[in-house]
């Protein structure tokens, strides 16, 4: 191998990470939520349409910088456990 290869790989190598992490988008915050009523609950729906809204107003949005994990489990203790 000559010195000149050795030399642009070395210096390749030494700015692989920095120009990989400055890449890497910022990392999207996860929230989960269990529900103890059914999916099809009108009641359900509407806390989840306030909850959102909460956070929209302080500058969480769905799909941008949170995701939103929902599990229902109406009134199924192994649904609760296994969530």
């Amino acid at each position: 191998m000559r010195r000149r290869e050795f030399i642009v790989g070395l210096g390749s190598a030494a700015a692989w990470p920095l120009a990989a992490g400055a890449q890497q988008p910022e990392g999207m915050r996860r929230i989960g939520i269990l529900m103890p009523i059914s999916s099809e609950d009108p009641t359900g729906s509407e806390r989840d349409a306030v909850f959102l809204r909460a956070l929209q107003e302080r500058g969480w949005i769905e799909g941008r910088n949170i995701r939103v994990d929902r599990r229902w489990a109406p009134f199924e203790q192994d649904l609760v456990q296994k969530y």
